[in-house]
């Protein structure tokens, strides 16, 4: 019976964070009410504050949360390259093309207008995002380049440059294609985006 109690609450507040974050996408920080929050997570105001104090506990929390769930979705793409194949390349054209999908997914793009939106109010926030999906992800994927580099499969490199490297070769691309997140990019764009870097990537990184 503890158990289930416990379950329950975790399982509400999880369901707080998400409606919080919905909310403050939706509205932002000052036109967003505790009680829309409460609304959209189908539980009281009063439980709102029972799991988290205030707006500001709320809108920390929610944003962490998102940027957990964000990172999540990435390093499991990125556990791809633990078992890449015989095909190098098409193993990180995939992995490439799914980061590029998860980064411009909705909630990615939410939690990037979000962080910045409120930089003048909370100005570590937008440290909190980076930490919790870029620079998590940087060194997942320079632990899977380096065990491609001790393989054999790439040259000899320090891989956390040639995650920066692999990463900003996604990312930037897709920030000019995309103007910034406020156009939607197609998948075949996407794609030809993913391959390209990989193309650009192993250039520079393959074995002689």
């Amino acid at each position: 019976m503890t158990v289930t109690s416990g379950r329950g609450r975790i399982d509400k507040r999880q369901a707080i964070l998400d409606a919080a974050f919905t909310v403050f996408a939706r509205r932002g920080y000052d036109q967003a009410c505790v009680q829309e929050i409460a609304e959209e997570a189908g539980v009281a105001k009063p439980t709102v504050y029972n799991h988290l104090s205030d707006k500001e506990n709320l809108l920390r929390h929610a944003v962490e949360a998102a940027a957990d769930a964000v990172m999540a979705d990435n390093l499991a793409v990125a556990d791809r390259l633990r078992d890449p194949g015989d095909d190098l390349r098409a193993a990180m054209e995939d992995v490439a093309y799914r980061m590029l999908r998860v980064c411009c997914d909705q909630r990615s793009r939410a939690l990037r207008a979000l962080a910045y939106a409120q930089a003048s109010r909370f100005p570590d926030l937008i440290d909190v995002v980076r930490e919790r999906t870029s620079h998590r992800l940087g060194e997942a994927l320079a632990d899977r380049l380096a065990r491609l580099s001790l393989a054999g499969r790439l040259r000899s490199c320090d891989p956390s440059v040639a995650a920066e490297q692999f990463l900003a070769l996604l990312t930037g691309p897709m920030e000019a294609r995309s103007h910034l997140g406020t156009r939607t990019v197609s998948a075949a764009e996407t794609r030809a985006v993913a391959n390209a870097a990989v193309d650009t990537f192993l250039r520079a990184y393959q074995p002689e």
